[in-house]
């Protein structure tokens, strides 16, 4: 099978050679241990050393406070955004807003602007043919919004004027549904799958009650993975944590498949995911990223893996349960991740 294949099998639950595999987005500064390891010059050539399915292609934005669509609201009103360095919790414009018609009167940028179809069609391209290309939209509204406000304002104003709230989600939620219009319309018929989400989920729990979720966050989400789905992509939803009490809820909103599956998070282990939910959505992760590729043995990992590949021999994308491996991941783990799902042979 070719990776496209592969992934697409592995999203739609039938029978595959080897479980679709990611590495995801290795930090920065993990990245030469990784090259090291596996004698690779570069990301690409690592990739192409383990096989890896899924090509992830970042959407050309350029604006005047952003270079990156994902932090493309300057809140803090700083004149430029630090994509590296953004917090949730620091309050922004919106802090103190307590009349709707000042939510018109923020500068809200208009996507089309600053996305050119043409860098957009050259990102898809540069994916090698056989591979998945997924666009990295991400569409976070609702973690833009808690930076709007700041995270304990924002949650504040759900309760005391969620017409405020709700404003400003819409004014997001559009520019998404926006960007992604230029960004489909011009790779039309060469991509094949979309990232979106939002982290709503802590290690325990739910950052909001299920039915704030329902009211405050899945109608946009509903929204962007329609958007997505009429034009043939696959949908990979992703939240952190312990997301288990609304995953009918996504299910219901049409996603392919839920990402990252926080294996320590409660309620989010694969064996419990998949006595739930086997036959209803696929899944991406599952490699534990707190503890496992950490702390444990290239043996354990394996071991992991393997068992992973017996629970779900479809349905289960594998990958770390977190999609950036930072530099206390073990270089050598991540190798028994991919030898054990079978795209790299043992050396």
């Amino acid at each position: 099978m070719t990776s496209l294949e592969r992934f697409i099998a592995t999203i739609e639950r039938r029978p595959v050679d080897r479980p679709a595999c990611w590495l995801g987005f290795p930090d920065k500064k993990a990245i030469p241990g990784l090259l090291a390891e596996f004698g690779a010059v570069d990301m690409a050539d690592m990739k192409r050393i383990l096989d890896d399915d899924i090509v992830p292609v970042e959407i050309p934005y350029h604006s005047p406070v952003s270079d990156a669509i994902y932090a493309a609201f300057d809140f803090r009103q700083g004149g430029k955004v630090d994509a590296d360095h953004r917090t949730l919790t620091a309050e922004g414009c919106f802090a103190d807003c307590e009349d709707i018609s000042e939510v018109d009167d923020f500068d809200w940028p208009e996507p089309e602007k600053y996305m050119d179809p043409a860098l957009c069609r050259a990102a898809v391209d540069a994916v090698p043919d056989g591979k998945c290309a997924m666009a990295m939209m991400w569409s976070a509204h609702f973690q833009d919004a808690l930076a709007a406000f700041g995270m304990e304002n924002a949650m504040v104003k759900m309760i005391t004027d969620p017409e405020i709230y709700e404003a400003v989600d819409a004014r997001l939620v559009d520019f998404y549904l926006r960007a992604g219009k230029v960004f489909y319309e011009a790779t039309r018929g060469k991509l094949h799958a979309v990232l979106i989400g939002n982290d709503m989920g802590g290690q325990n729990c739910l950052m909001l009650s299920p039915e704030m979720i329902r009211r405050f966050v899945l109608p946009g989400a509903r929204e962007l993975i329609e958007q997505a789905k009429s034009y043939g992509l696959k949908v990979i939803y992703h939240s952190c944590g312990a997301i288990e009490p609304i995953i009918p809820d996504l299910i219901d909103a049409g996603v392919d498949a839920i990402h990252p599956i926080q294996a320590l998070a409660k309620g989010m282990s694969a064996e419990e995911l998949h006595a739930k939910y086997a036959g209803k959505v696929s899944f991406c992760g599952g490699v534990d990223t707190q503890q496992l590729l950490v702390h444990g043995t290239k043996k354990q990992v394996y071991h992991r893996v393997s068992e992973l590949r017996s629970l779900f021999p479809t349905g289960l994308i594998v990958s770390p349960s977190h999609e950036a491996i930072l530099t206390d991941v073990d270089p050598a783990n991540v190798r028994a991740v991919f030898e054990a799902a079978g795209s790299l042979k043992g050396l």
